[in-house]
């Protein structure tokens, strides 16, 4: 089944997320190379994508998982979260309609 995990970042954590971002990313394409990853990025604090400096707000992905334990564990365990990135994380079932 699909799950969205959407992260909220912790105000002026820029840094720290620049730092987990390798191996943040690293998980992520292990998923991808699975078949699991539907999607995965942050959100811009500004309109642009490329906000420099005003960082971002937090983070969405939308990938397959076993259950929704496997989900939360898989999201307990991102560089993120042990990084400090990450204020909050919400993990819910996911059914994906269009496209």
């Amino acid at each position: 089944m699909l799950y969205m995990i959407c992260a909220t970042d912790v105000e002026g954590s820029l840094d720290k997320r620049l730092q987990a971002r390798p191996a943040h990313l690293e998980r992520l394409h292990q998923l991808k190379n699975e078949g699991r990853l539907i999607l995965a990025g942050p959100f811009p604090a500004i309109d642009s994508p490329d906000p420099g400096p005003a960082g971002f707000t937090g983070s969405l992905v939308v990938a397959e998982f076993g259950s929704l334990e496997d989900a939360q564990s898989w999201a307990n365990d991102d560089p993120y979260v042990a990084a400090g990135v990450y204020e909050s994380v919400v993990v819910k079932p996911y059914k994906k309609v269009l496209p």
